[in-house]
């Protein structure tokens, strides 16, 4: 074993930048430690890394294994990702969904993914809990049982994710189908990771044994650990457990197609239902992301369409306002990937001039070096992101575990980022040259079914009869694992002794002017998340206007008495930081991340946005129209409409009931004096509060604060106060939409407050209910029956009002029933008491997810700013674990007898009512059937 620690020492300031008319001060030199990790390779080929970190009390456990999507068999694709699904059943040893016993159960998850190369399986639980969980993956790397019943489960699981992810959501089926489809035409990244309804039916129980024979194998994975553990005992627990499996002496099959260079431009045209806003994505082959061209393609794609500053959204999006958003991405891979820029055009506007200002862009960069300033900015983003993704022990894990498995080196990561520090503008032109030409992109223009021509064709994308896959080849004498007679089998160990967090101590002061500074020191990393939270927000918006406070705050952001909008973004994200305004229904706020070094210009326009917003005419106008595209996107989701529709069943004409984000038509109602007047009502130091988490000490934190905000004075009232919410009666509604591929499925019904001393007994009663994967929702719903992607409840308890909803999303012809056993589940919750060793795994839920939000400045300081904004005393962030933990099962029922009983539930399905209206009718008499077209969120009937 050797401990490697690379010698390069990553710097957080790169270059001086601009803020706004004033220069930075020269920046203090804020270094970045690369991951420290320990290396060995047990006889069997199982390569094991250690990652240490004792300021957290859990441990991270991450399996990669060298098989992805690509390696798929021949006619089936999306295999390989319906195999990581099994890979949560049963083993010789632990029981099917016994995973999420050691892991759920005890404050932890799991969860794993299926990528293009790779799948991986990855854990986080407290600490005392490692050799378990060490025990329950070397068991299913080993022993997998494989039987007809939880595949063909798991089989009808993975058909509702393809219908929720791909047919449901609008663009699902560009992003996941065609892009790949058309990139490619040799190699097997062209199949789509989610595979095909008929290729899904096509896999068989045989396959899956061969394909755990053939890849699941310890020479073919990575084990790594990254957490608050003893090296010594971990090196004991991975020899006693993995050192025994078994390396196989056949050959691990592998790709070795190479996709050809793509030397003339291609497009297709392709109209899809469920489509409210033309779209248009670009793709061009790329090296793979161990290449040395690489980290200049970051910088690049930094500039192209990181933040506000960046070029497509200033030109695309913000200048010509062609698109609603405009954004691209690397999709590096260990062979050929792809840079994607696409853009969701705005309303009116042609899939023709969307095109051609995305190859515009691309041209610039051709055609010209980035100026130094952006540079400069784009290597400080670059960087504030990698120290974001290293404040867990799990995010360090995962970016070792890539550059691992898709680099071939553990350090990749730390080298990309020392490389990039590096990149120059002429680096940026001449891979923009060598990659980005014209020649070689791949357009799909993506349009509604409805704007097809009477005489138009539609292209065809499909994978190409090109493309070479490999038969797989069953090993000889597959071993079929079954389980052990129930006395045979090995239980996992017991924990060892629990290790205490380490719970942030907020200090609190208050300003002169009256507001309230609240600061959490943290040291580890060199990073600050500055949260203004305030008063106000949705609930105070008046009739008519829904949505007027969520813009108020998004356009304090775009433009002050002396920065523009573009000035704005420029001078944040040229500290590598962002910036964020944003309204809920209670409060308003404003956040910025950055690194410490750069916190007190960062903190100077935080103070310029808040205090001195112009809401200049128009930026009015470009903001309404961007919102009025995003509500008629969001309105084309079932899922989304759904929700939306059961906040107005449930709190009627509350301003709680209308979409925070607003109506088409109320959107178009709002003047500038109803957005400044929404702003003074929320913004005002009296009521704002100023929260600073990360690596600054009180005294500083102060000192900022007094000279940012010291000179703010009230204007004006304030925030009126909030009349009761008075709910109306239960309803049962059907929105009709006849293109939805899915059927979204809501069961809301009034709430509490969150000042409500049931508060605690109902947030643990919901979590018993639909929180988490072992929730009775999801069990009932996904594990038992297969008829959905997922299930889940959630408690919204706010400063005035509160709703409990029940949701999920089914296939057409399953929502009925769905619905049929929501009301069960909700019912079954008030008429016994939750057994005292569930109740328990619930609570761990909670007190764990807690545990998890407090590791990262920004999740200390969303926690905090809820409760500034609820009303809740910061100490509850030292009483939380406790009260969690003293909730007891009569309390629960106690709470689900008067919250959860569904005889006060609205019931709102949204779908292809055809399929499905007959048995709901049945079961609910009274349903209230709206078509999509006469669906009026603006009022609380409806319609």
């Amino acid at each position: 074993m050797r401990l490697l620690r690379s010698a390069l020492l990553l710097t957080a300031a790169f270059f001086p930048v601009a803020v706004g008319a004033q220069t930075a001060p020269a920046p203090t030199q804020v270094s970045v430690k690369p991951i420290a990790y320990t290396e060995r390779t047990l006889p069997n080929g199982l390569r094991v890394y250690a990652i240490r970190d004792t300021g957290t009390p859990n441990v991270s456990v991450q399996v990669w294994y060298d098989v992805g999507s690509k390696d798929d068999p021949k006619g089936k694709s999306g295999f390989a990702h319906m195999f990581e699904h099994l890979m949560f059943k049963s083993t010789r040893n632990l029981v099917s969904e016994q995973m999420d016993r050691l892991t759920e159960d005890v404050g932890g998850y799991n969860n794993a993914s299926t990528n293009e190369d790779y799948t991986n399986y990855y854990e986080v639980i407290p600490a005392n809990h490692l050799q378990r969980l060490l025990f329950a993956e070397a068991d299913r790397m080993g022993s997998l049982v494989v039987e007809p019943k939880s595949f063909g489960s798991e089989r009808d699981v993975v058909k509702e994710e393809l219908r929720q992810r791909t047919l449901a959501q609008p663009y699902g089926k560009l992003f996941s189908i065609y892009y790949p489809e058309l990139a490619y035409q040799v190699h097997p990244y062209a199949r789509p990771g989610i595979g095909s309804l008929e290729n899904l039916e096509a896999a068989g129980i045989d396959d899956v044994r061969a394909f755990h024979a053939t890849y699941y194998r310890p020479d073919n994975a990575i084990l790594v650990v990254s957490g608050n553990f003893d090296p010594a005992q971990l090196n004991g627990w991975v020899d006693q457990y993995f050192a025994g499996i078994k390396k196989p002496s056949a050959a691990i099959p592998r790709v070795t197609v190479a996709e050809p260079a793509r030397t003339k431009a291609v497009t297709r045209t392709v109209y899809e239902p469920n489509t409210p806003l033309p779209a248009v994505l670009v793709s061009y082959h790329l090296p793979p992301d161990r290449d040395a061209d690489i980290p200049a393609l970051m910088v690049l794609k930094a500039v192209l369409a990181t933040g506000e500053s960046s070029r497509l959204y200033e030109s695309v999006v913000y200048r010509d306002q062609l698109a609603q958003s405009a954004e691209a991405f690397l999709d590096t891979k260990q062979a050929t990937g792809n840079m994607v820029v696409y853009a969701i055009l705005a309303g009116g506007k042609t899939i023709e001039a969307g095109e051609a200002a995305l190859k515009r862009e691309i041209a610039r960069f051709r055609d010209a070096p980035v100026t130094a300033a952006e540079l400069a900015e784009a290597k400080n983003e670059i960087l504030t992101q990698s120290i974001q993704s290293r404040e867990t022990a799990e995010g360090k894990a995962s970016t070792l575990a890539s550059a691992v498995l898709v680099d071939g080196d553990p350090a990749a990561a730390d080298k990309q980022l020392a490389a990039i520090s590096r990149v120059t503008a002429a680096d940026i032109q001449r891979v923009a040259r060598k990659y980005l030409g014209d020649n070689q992109s791949a357009a799909i223009r993506y349009l509604s079914i409805a704007a097809k021509p009477a005489t138009g064709v539609a292209d065809t994308i499909a994978v190409a009869p090109t493309v070479q896959v490999a038969d797989l080849k069953a090993p000889a004498n597959i071993e079929i694992v079954t389980p052990a007679p129930e006395g045979e089998r090995v239980q996992p160990p017991m924990p060892s002794a629990p290790v205490s967090p380490t719970i942030p101590q907020p200090v609190e002061m208050r300003l002169a002017n009256g507001m309230r500074l609240v600061t959490v020191e943290r040291h580890e990393l060199p990073i600050v998340t500055a949260y203004l939270v305030t008063a106000g927000g949705a609930a105070t918006d008046p009739t008519n206007r829904a949505g007027v406070s969520s813009l108020s705050a998004e356009l304090m952001t775009k433009g002050t008495k002396t920065r523009s909008a573009t000035e704005i973004a420029r001078a944040v994200e040229g500290l590598g930081g962002a910036i964020g305004s944003s309204a809920g229904s209670d409060g308003a706020a404003v956040d910025v991340t950055v690194k410490s070094d750069q916190l007190a210009p960062a903190m100077a326009i935080l103070a310029d946005v808040a205090v001195n917003p112009a809401f200049a005419p128009d930026e009015i106008e470009r903001a309404r129209t961007q919102q009025i595209d995003a509500v008629t996107l969001a309105l084309k989701d079932p899922a989304q409409v759904a929700g939306l529709v059961a906040d107005r069943a449930v709190l009627g004409g509350s301003p709680y009931g209308a979409p925070n984000g607003g109506t088409p038509v109320s959107l178009k109602a709002i003047t500038r004096s109803d957005i400044t007047a929404a702003y003074a009502r929320s913004f005002q130091p009296a009521q704002a509060t100023l929260i600073m988490v990360g690596d600054v000490t009180a005294a500083k934190a102060k000192a900022l604060a007094e000279a940012q905000f010291g000179g703010w004075t009230s204007q004006g009232a304030g925030a009126p106060k909030v009349a009761p919410v008075v709910y109306p009666g239960p309803r049962v509604i059907v929105v009709d939409m006849p293109e939805a591929g899915q059927a979204g499925v809501v069961v809301a019904r009034p709430g509490i407050e969150r000042a409500d001393p049931r508060y605690y007994p109902l947030a643990v009663g919901n979590t018993v209910l639909g929180g988490g994967f072992s929730s009775r929702l999801n069990q009932e719903i996904r594990i038992k029956r297969g008829l959905a992607y997922g299930a889940g409840s959630t408690l919204d308890a706010g400063k005035t009002q509160g709703t409990i909803a029940a949701r999920t999303q089914t296939k057409n012809p399953t929502a009925a029933e769905v619905v049929t056993l929501i009301a069960a589940e909700m019912t079954r919750m008030g008429t016994s008491p939750v057994p005292a060793s569930e109740l328990d795994t619930r609570k761990a839920v909670l007190i764990g997810n807690f545990g998890r939000n407090i590791e990262t400045t920004s999740g200390v300081a969303g926690i905090l700013g809820a409760y500034v904004q609820n009303g809740v005393p910061l100490g509850e962030l030292q009483r939380y674990t406790g009260t969690v933990g003293a909730v007891d099962p009569a309390a629960v029922q106690a709470a689900a007898v008067a919250l959860l009983d569904p005889k006060a539930a609205s019931i709102v399905v949204v779908g292809d009512a055809k399929q499905f209206i007959e048995p709901f009718r049945k079961a609910y008499p009274n349903v209230e059937v709206i078509p999509e077209a006469a669906l009026r969120l603006d009022t609380a009937a409806l319609k």
